[in-house]
């Protein structure tokens, strides 16, 4: 039996009025992605339901999911109702990305969501999904009116115990170790122990997350990228960084970047603090290790790669949390996009 083709999607952060938004969907859709993703941070960007909504109504083809969501700022029982309303709308195009949180819990002081509570918040999903009933806090049971049991449930993770966790309970896997091939099989070895654990015998659909760009002058986008790797290193991330080769220490707090990291408002500022830890050489190497940067040729012959380890998906990002992917997607969907499906 073939496998199926990549499945090639981008990450659009809902950074923008929702019919905004979507006019950038529906480019990447006539430019032949197959999936647009959405980020979920409520201090960050508008909200992810109501840009999904707007979606929906404003394309034909292309998949939509969270990427992602989460169980702490939304109860269980919203985010069910919120993904049924969306799957009406997108029918067979809508997938429910979940994660611990990251930039929605800590601009407001709450934790991560834990492995625990995370397996038994998405345990009252599917059940509310399947219009079962569900005992709240012991005292009263519910259900969901007009459920959609088809909604799949994809859990984003990095760490081994929810790498195992998703490879357990979930219908597919966001993997966030990028796409070097070293913590890319330690990640997919994690999701495939979870899984002979729940006695699962087919593979889950992987997606793969990375951040992307098209260039013949990877050393200079390289040096963009400085706090995405030192932000990696500072959560937690050193041990897959020095797979690839790339010794890092940063401080627990990093002063002068709002609102993290990741997300910083002011990019140049944060790619200069960053410099102080992350060199230009170790920026390259992290950019040529995990990332997918390069020509459309070199970008193309990595994905096809990719697919062959059993990767079914990769959703790529560009650098900036505040702006579409406008550049992105002009130069995947027009250089890299034709060159991967005249090849399968």
């Amino acid at each position: 039996m073939t496998a199926p083709e990549l499945r090639v999607g981008v990450r659009v952060p809902p950074c923008d009025r929702a019919d905004r938004v979507v006019e950038t969907v529906r480019r990447a859709e006539r430019l032949a992605f197959d999936d647009v993703w959405f980020p979920d941070s409520q201090l960050l960007w508008r909200d992810v339901f109501t840009t999904l909504t707007a979606a929906a109504l404003g394309t034909e083809r292309i998949g939509l999911g969270t990427a992602v969501t989460n169980l702490a700022t939304r109860h269980p029982a919203v985010v069910a109702s919120a993904a049924r309303s969306v799957a009406e709308l997108a029918l067979g195009r809508f997938t429910l990305g979940l994660g611990v949180g990251n930039s929605s819990v800590g601009p407001i002081g709450l934790r991560q969501t834990t492995s625990a509570v995370m397996r038994e918040g998405i345990g009252m999903l599917r059940a509310l999904l399947a219009g079962e009933d569900w005992e709240f806090e012991g005292k009263v049971r519910s259900r969901l009116r007009d459920p959609r049991p088809e909604v799949a449930l994809h859990l984003a993770a990095s760490g081994p115990r929810n790498l195992r966790l998703a490879g357990e309970i979930a219908d597919g896997v966001i993997l966030l170790s990028g796409v070097s091939p070293k913590t890319l099989a330690q990640a997919t070895a994690r999701v495939a122990e979870g899984a002979e654990a729940a006695g699962r015998t087919t593979g889950l659909p992987l997606t793969v997350s990375a951040f992307c760009a098209v260039t013949d002058d990877i050393e200079a986008e390289a040096r963009q990228i400085k706090p995405i790797c030192a932000s990696i290193a500072q959560n937690g991330g050193g041990p897959f960084l020095a797979l690839a080769g790339i010794d890092v220490q940063v401080p627990d707090t990093v002063e002068g970047v709002y609102p993290d990291l990741v997300h910083a408002e002011d990019w140049k500022t944060a790619v200069d603090i960053c410099s102080a830890w992350i060199s230009d050489e170790a920026a390259l190497r992290f950019a040529q290790e995990f990332c997918l940067f390069g020509t459309a040729d070199q970008i193309n012959e990595r994905l096809r790669t990719l697919h062959t380890t059993g990767v079914s998906g990769v959703f790529l990002q560009h650098v900036g949390s505040y702006d579409p992917p406008t550049d992105l997607i002009e130069a995947v969907g027009s250089d890299v996009l034709p060159r991967l499906k005249a090849n399968d």
